[in-house]
């Protein structure tokens, strides 16, 4: 069964006491919920002490990038095993701004989730086409090519699963966002490529959020798709009540296989 997660990715934002602020705001607010499961991704210099604050919560961390490599010199890089130690579970990997911005391609992305695996984290894998392959009716093909890819390292086990995030590119930050209809025929379509991969019984365990402009306004009618298991939240996420809004919303009995 797949409990919803909402995860906050708050990219390149809040200083230290700022994500105090924000976090501890957030566990009240989240306080008693059932049913969903909600992370944060703050920047790497706010990790540990928001690790602190969440340590009797039932919020959970993520981290939003990783480097492949386990140590050595690698300036300015952040491995696996230190994101662990900071108390992380989960760590976002392939984010549309980390493949246009810093040319990461599907090779980086596999690397970064052999890492991750070897350390028990999580990955949020992100996929999505630009609006220019949407318009040229390449979305499943590029979705196809982007899994494949990303996930060419992946080994299905029991101990963690993997999240898939459905972000169409160019419904981030734009303040467009794809229709439910559109959102969930591309999670039925990926879905689909899990199950070829990795097998029934494996795919029935991940989970395939959906990101790009989430906000309390959209998120009812998103969640209410069958094969939508939460969302991955950018902006909105910056505000203790919205994202409590949009955590609220997710809230749903969880899906079967």
């Amino acid at each position: 069964m797949r409990i919803p997660i909402v995860a906050g990715n708050w990219k390149m934002n809040k200083t230290v006491i700022q994500a105090l602020d924000l976090v501890s705001k957030l566990k009240d607010a989240c306080e008693g919920l059932q049913g969903v499961q909600v992370v944060v991704c703050p920047p790497f210099t706010a990790l540990q002490p928001v690790s602190q604050i969440l340590s009797a919560s039932s919020i959970r961390l993520g981290a939003q990038d990783l480097y492949w490599e386990a140590r050595g010199a690698f300036t300015g890089e952040i491995s696996a095993e230190m994101i662990k130690d900071v108390g992380c579970d989960f760590v976002i990997l392939g984010h549309s701004e980390r493949r246009g911005y810093f040319h990461e391609g599907n090779l980086e992305v596999s690397r970064k989730i052999a890492a991750a695996q070897s350390q028990g984290l999580i990955p949020i894998v992100c996929v999505g086409e630009t609006l220019r392959e949407r318009e040229e009716n390449r979305t499943f093909s590029v979705i196809e090519e982007q899994v494949r890819g990303c996930l060419s390292s992946w080994v299905p086990s029991q101990k963690e699963s993997l999240v898939i995030a459905y972000e169409p590119v160019w419904a981030i930050g734009t303040g467009r966002n794809a229709t439910p209809d559109q959102a969930n025929e591309a999670h039925t379509f990926i879905r689909q490529l899990l199950r070829d991969l990795f097998g029934e019984e494996a795919s029935a365990r991940m989970h395939i959020l959906y990101g790009g402009s989430v906000n309390p306004k959209n998120i009812e009618a998103l969640a209410a798709q069958p094969e939508l298991d939460g969302a991955l939240v950018g902006g909105a996420s910056l505000d203790a009540e919205s994202f409590a809004q949009i955590v609220r919303s997710s809230m749903k009995s969880p899906h079967g296989s």
